[in-house]
C-alpha cells in the first residue's frame, strides 16, 4: 500500500498511462526494427518475430534506386509483384506497404496475428526475382 500522498497520486496516474501505452496511435506499444533498403536488398533479410507481436517497421532507402515494401503472404507478394510496385498501402486498401524515393524514409506497423512466414517485398521492377525480401518467421 502506497502511503505517502504525493507517490499516491504518481501510481494513480502512472497505472492508466501505462495501461493505455499499447493502445492506439501507429507505433505505440511496437518494437522497432529499422530497416535499410541498399542496392536490391532488405537489411535485416530476416527477421523473427512472436505471434501477436506489434512491430514498427521504419524504412530508409539509401543509394538511387527507388524501392517499396510490401508486407504479405506468398499471395499477398504475388499480387504486389503483378502491379509492379507496392501493390498496396500503409493506410488503405490492399497489404500494408510503403513507397520510397532514394533516400527517403517511412515506416509502417504491423501486427504478425498467426504463426507460420510472412514476406516484406519490394516489387520495383526486378527487385523481388533478385532476392529483395525479408522472411517473416512468426513463432
Amino acid at each position: 500500500m502506497v502511503r505517502h500522498p504525493l507517490l499516491r497520486l504518481a501510481v494513480a496516474l502512472a497505472v492508466p498511462a501505462l495501461a493505455l501505452s499499447g493502445c492506439g496511435g501507429s507505433g505505440a506499444g511496437a518494437r522497432t526494427v529499422e530497416v535499410s533498403m541498399v542496392d536490391i536488398a532488405f537489411e535485416p533479410a530476416s527477421l523473427s518475430v512472436r505471434a501477436g507481436e506489434k512491430v514498427r517497421l521504419v524504412f530508409t532507402s539509401r543509394g538511387r534506386t527507388v524501392h517499396d515494401a510490401v508486407v504479405g503472404d506468398a499471395e499477398a507478394q504475388a499480387a504486389a509483384e503483378r502491379a509492379g510496385g507496392g501493390g498496396g498501402h500503409a493506410h488503405g486498401s490492399g497489404p500494408p506497404a510503403v513507397h520510397l524515393e532514394p533516400g527517403e524514409s517511412d515506416e509502417l506497423t504491423y501486427t504478425f496475428d498467426e504463426t507460420g512466414t510472412l514476406v516484406v517485398g519490394c516489387h520495383q521492377p526486378g527487385h523481388y526475382d533478385a532476392g529483395m525480401r525479408i522472411d517473416v518467421e512468426v513463432t
